[in-house]
């Protein structure tokens, strides 16, 4: 995922924010989706008890770089099944009722798909069956056990810095090299090419047809994070002049960065619509980088603008109602005050006038054996404040890893102390 930039990017200079691009502001279905629930009937005397407390406790099962699982690739089907069913047990044992599982890593998939390639992290060579559909027997062993399953994506990523494999003949860098770009040591499809966003909703409509699933999810990698020029020390900016270039000869008249943001809120706009409309009940998360755009962020936060950097609108978004729930990544310390923990999660409760569920996404595998590791009382403190500012909302772990090592007794005390009660 995304968390190796973190550090050096809470540092990094603000940039001016840029005019918002027009877009069309309702979404198919949004007024439907939107509209008040009809008032309870008149019970008379006898008032039925108060529903008990719901929280949303999740974690993200991250496949990229087989971070979470499989443990390794080349494992056998049964070796890879019996590590699902692990994963299950200990997200109950823990006290979780949800699971966010990377199925698109990089335009590959970890199901049955007749438009991405297999992905290599299953048997180590991309395009390859596993022997099973991975997909299917994670949403059996999840309802066996009364989680939900989101199936995760990455929209634009067409290769990750880690791949080994040959590319597959039917990986979309084979088949539209036109639409896939590289930059630095990884392979991004542009979100400037319309194909290419038409094929990443084909790739998310495909899924929802096919898998129960109760949710959709992406995350905060959007067009790249910004890298550097290894001589010059300059910022190296996305090579998408030919798609520049098209949109601009067929008329557009936005500026750069504006038709940036633009790409990205067409995608997300049409991926809520798109959802909804192929499983009506499907959740649609995203979980952006944890800082609002400079002009909409408490007194005293600073450090990278995603809104300038990796285009993405998201209080547009949340303005719009193109989600069913927001997962800002706050993975800062309390005591960092420059992205202090609480002031955000205030700051993208006051951006949010739908009243979205506001899922904080948490850095729990900053528990780990290095000198910089956190304790468990400080994501213990952070649930802390999640309840105490936004009560009846929810959180979700990065990532499972962390939980199922129950690193420094971290599961531990979340079964024992902030998920003692169901």
């Amino acid at each position: 995922m995304k968390r190796r930039h973190l550090l050096s990017l809470a540092s990094a200079p603000l940039l001016a924010a840029c005019a918002t691009p027009t877009v069309p502001t309702v979404a198919p279905g949004e007024a439907a989706l939107n509209a008040a629930p009809p008032a309870p009937a008149a019970s008379g005397a006898s008032a039925l008890p108060p529903p008990p407390p719901r929280e949303w406790r999740a974690a993200w099962i991250a496949t990229v770089a087989n971070i979470d699982w499989p443990s390794k690739p080349g494992l056998s089907a049964e070796a890879q099944q019996a590590e699902i069913r692990q994963l299950c047990d200990t997200a109950v044992s823990v006290g979780l009722n949800a699971l966010i599982l990377q199925v698109r890593t990089s335009t590959d998939a970890l199901y049955e798909s007749k438009l991405e390639p297999w992905s290599e992290y299953l048997t180590g060579t991309q395009g390859q069956h596993p022997g099973y559909d991975p997909l299917a027997v994670w949403l059996a062993e999840c309802r066996k056990r009364g989680l939900e399953l989101h199936a995760w994506f990455n929209p634009y990523r067409s290769r990750h810095s880690t791949a080994k494999s040959p590319v597959a003949a039917t990986h979309v860098s084979r088949t539209h090299p036109e639409w896939v770009k590289s930059y630095g040591d990884q392979l991004w499809m542009d979100p400037g090419e319309p194909a290419a966003a038409e094929h990443t909703l084909a790739v998310v409509r495909d899924l929802l047809s096919r898998y129960a699933v109760d949710g959709v999810h992406i995350d905060d990698y959007f067009y790249p994070y910004p890298i550097q020029d290894p001589a010059t020390k300059q910022e190296v900016d996305f090579p998408d002049e030919p798609s520049w270039q098209k949109y601009r000869a067929g008329g557009g008249s936005l500026a750069r960065n504006d038709w940036r943001r633009y790409n990205v809120n067409t995608l997300v706009q049409r991926l809520y619509a798109l959802a909804h409309e192929v499983r009506p009940g499907t959740r649609v998360g995203i979980s952006p980088f944890g800082m609002p755009q400079p002009g909409m962020r408490p007194p005293g936060i600073s450090g990278f603008s995603q809104y300038d950097k990796l285009y993405a609108d998201v209080e547009l978004w949340l303005r719009e109602g193109w989600m069913d729930y927001l997962a800002p990544q706050l993975y800062w310390p309390r005591a960092q005050t420059a992205q202090a923990f609480e002031p955000l999660l205030q700051a993208w409760r006051s951006l949010n006038p739908l009243g979205r569920p506001i899922h904080v996404g948490l850095f729990t595998s900053r528990i780990n054996d290095t000198d910089r590791s956190w304790q468990p009382d400080e994501v213990l403190a952070q649930i802390d404040i999640i309840r105490r500012v936004s009560p009846g909302s929810g959180h979700i772990h990065f990532s499972m890893a962390a939980l199922s090592q129950n690193r420094k007794g971290i599961a531990d005390a979340l079964r024992t102390q902030s998920y003692a009660k169901p």
